[in-house]
């Protein structure tokens, strides 16, 4: 049906390379270029020998492992062979399998091919670039739990209740010569179209978290010039990535760099310090301070002596509801510590250390990242997030429309456009051809 395909599936480098070959000639193929005969070869079994070339010149000694279709990642018959770690070997091996036959795998050639024979949905496929991408504890566990299917079975769940008010809705079309015909109560179709919008605008709250999980929850670290938030930065990564320097305004553009913390990752942005100044570059730098704080999920105040109550309520009021730490730096230097005011979090000392792993916990704890494990459903996929958008708008339609008492027909166009968007999520309604390149374009090449 497809081509054979083959691609690197491993950095190179290492110490071991493993190509990947997959199609229906995978096996055939391979046996051009391998030194024993495998053919006949039983599935999944591992097989010692050497890569030649085709004047049986050794190239490489290898382990290849086959499979036979159905039985298969991509469903296909499949090879992969583990050779040394050298760019030289794997670039050669690579060039010898196009030659006997193959063709270079494009990006996320392999998976698409796993979702196109049927080994996985198209939710499933996408979360295999999200797991390959998993950078902390959190992420891998949102991608492995999508890719065991816990998003899918939540989807298929809503399309099978959503299928019984369509059927019902349909049936009475059939006898619509009979006018008084209802076979459903309409205030029962309302309270289950209710109840599955309710569950959708769940997955859709869900999606905040998610992303936060996913790419890190972004915390702005802002404060007068010379407060130590670049010291405080360095404290809080391990290291020193920013400039220190007692001189005002060192920093004048934004500085990012994620850390991990219980798991989850934090992305900590230094910003300009907040004052007025006549340098023009560093009057850039504020006003990127201030877009940051916009941007950010979380705020950290630093300040290094005790503000008043209105230098408090001016920055409470750009902070807004998200949640909000106040840090008193050089906690080293303070002489009264009663007379620190009330609403400072706490107090440390990013120069030496002091109360940083406190700061921490209160960062976590601040960031209110809800319980979960392998078997939660939480949206972390934008595509996913737009879909059940529409789909919650057009659940409000058929809310309306059942209010409304509008008849049957008219309800059943948008529960169809409902059951068609939760399809396009695991792909068992696809727009188009462009949709599927557009999201495996994204994967890395041997995935």
């Amino acid at each position: 049906m497809y081509n054979t395909i083959c691609a690197l599936a491993t950095l190179p480098g290492g110490a071991i390379g493993v190509i990947r070959v997959s199609g229906k000639d995978a096996i055939v193929i391979v046996n051009r270029i391998f030194s024993k005969d495998i053919l006949s070869m039983p599935a999944n079994t591992l097989c010692y020998g050497n890569i030649i070339d085709m004047a049986g010149k050794v190239i490489d000694e290898v382990v290849v492992s086959i499979w036979h279709a159905p039985h298969s990642y991509t469903g296909e018959n499949a090879v992969e062979i583990s050779c040394h770690g050298s760019a030289y070997i794997l670039k050669e091996v690579l060039h010898l399998l196009i030659e006997a036959g193959c063709y270079q795998a494009l990006p996320g050639e392999f998976t698409q091919r796993a979702y196109l024979n049927g080994k996985m949905d198209l939710s499933q496929a996408e979360a295999v670039a999200d797991l390959v991408a998993s950078s902390n504890k959190a992420s891998y566990r949102l991608a492995l739990s999508q890719m065991k299917g816990h998003f899918s079975n939540e989807l298929s769940s809503l399309r099978k209740r959503l299928l019984k008010i369509t059927s019902l809705l349909e049936l009475e079309l059939d006898f619509s010569e009979h006018e008084d015909l209802e076979f459903a109560d309409r205030t029962e179709l309302i309270s289950l179209t209710d109840e599955i919008d309710k569950k959708v605008l769940s997955l859709l709250h869900s999606f905040k978290i998610g992303q936060a999980l996913k790419e890190g929850v972004a915390v702005a670290i802002i404060g007068k010039t010379n407060v130590g938030k670049s010291t405080l930065l360095n404290a809080l990564l391990g290291e020193e990535r920013a400039i220190v320097s007692n001189i005002e305004g060192t920093t004048r553009d934004v500085i990012e760099d994620v850390t991990e913390i219980n798991g989850i990752s934090f992305r900590f942005i230094d910003t300009a310090g907040i004052r007025q100044t006549t340098d023009e570059v560093e009057k850039l730098g504020i006003e990127r301070t201030y877009k940051m704080l916009d941007k950010a999920q979380m705020v950290i105040w630093v300040i290094d002596d005790n503000p008043s109550r209105k230098e408090y309520e001016d920055i409470k009021k750009k902070v807004g509801e998200r949640p909000f730490i106040i840090v008193r730096n050089k906690v080293d230097t303070i002489v009264n510590k009663e007379a620190l005011p009330s609403f400072i979090t706490l107090s440390v000392s990013a120069k030496e250390g002091t109360n940083i792993e406190e700061l921490k916990q209160a960062i976590y704890k601040k960031a209110n990242i809800p319980a979960f494990n392998e078997n939660s459903v939480i949206v972390t996929n934008a595509r996913h997030y737009d879909v059940l958008t529409k789909a919650h708008e057009a659940l409000c339609r058929v809310h309306n429309a059942f209010k409304a008492n509008l008849p049957g027909d008219l309800v059943a166009e948008d529960l169809k456009d409902v059951l068609s968007l939760l399809g396009e999520i695991t792909g068992t309604q696809i727009s188009s051809q462009e949709t599927l390149n557009n999201i495996f374009k994204h994967f890395c090449i041997g995935k």
